[in-house]
């Protein structure tokens, strides 16, 4: 629990990346050989297990942190939140690799006031880095300020993509995939995996150019939105147009790539 509450959004920041860092040491415990299951029923259980032994620790501490902020209960929701204060986390995005062995999964907590986001923390237990994000205050890495790239085109960039859920209807998928098949024809190289923010904390970071995804949830979308904006990055619709989480698409670029991103999404 917090020694004192929060003065500022700077201290409140402050606060919630030892409360993630904490939560996220539960999951790392967690991490080790491929779990096996044999059903969507006992899949569904083990990503329950992880989300829950994160959350035990990470929801009393962001509650008395802010005690009036409500909880968005559902992760895969997306869509506007009512006005007021929102705690919007991710106990393990990118659970699904967790249970895989697989080292791309992270815990974040987002705090959302009037449907824009305020502060953000996105902890890698695997790696012990944390990065934060705080609005006018812009992005870092343990301390370490962040800035997106300088690649002055799409044909010298990186870029990713990920699927938003296994779900997806096959109009989204089919449009996933010719969106990955015109990025393979325009930009240097193209990534694909799983969690968005992994993607997003690299684009905020400089060490990629683009990132796109249709649909998504707002756990998926928040926390690398407000990163990759405070380090300088662009966040729009695939189309160009202001993004919010019910937007349908979303673009992060660094601004040099940003317009050819757009040209390529939307021929």
């Amino acid at each position: 629990m917090p020694e004192s509450m929060p003065n500022t959004d700077a201290d409140l920041l402050a606060q919630t990346a030892l409360a993630v860092r904490a939560a996220g040491a539960a999951l790392r415990e967690r991490f080790g050989d491929v779990v096996p299951y044999k059903t969507l029923d006992e899949l569904m259980h083990a990503l329950a297990a992880n989300d829950e032994a994160v959350l035990d620790i990470l929801r009393p501490r962001l509650t008395a942190l802010r005690p009036d902020a409500r909880w968005v209960e559902e992760e895969l929701e997306g869509g506007a939140l009512p006005d007021g204060e929102w705690w919007v986390v991710d106990p393990a995005e990118g659970n699904v690799n967790h249970l895989h062995g697989l080292p791309e999964w992270a815990v974040t907590a987002t705090l959302v006031r009037d449907n824009q986001p305020v502060l953000t923390v996105v902890h890698l237990p695997l790696a012990g880095e944390t990065y934060t994000a705080l609005t006018g205050a812009g992005a870092h890495l343990d301390g370490q300020a962040l800035h997106v790239s300088r690649t002055p085109e799409l044909g010298l960039a990186i870029v990713a993509t990920s699927q938003a859920r296994p779900d997806e209807d096959e109009k989204v998928v089919r449009r996933v995939g010719s969106s990955i098949t015109e990025m393979l024809l325009d930009a240097l190289v193209v990534r694909t995996a799983v969690p968005a923010t992994l993607h997003l904390v690299n684009v905020a970071a400089g060490r990629t150019d683009a990132f796109w995804q249709f649909a998504g949830a707002r756990a998926d979308m928040l926390p690398g939105a407000l990163l990759v904006t405070e380090a300088g990055g662009r966040i729009t619709d695939v189309e160009g147009r202001p993004w919010t989480p019910a937007s349908e698409s979303f673009l992060a670029a660094a601004p040099g790539v940003h317009a050819d991103a757009v040209a390529t999404l939307t021929r």
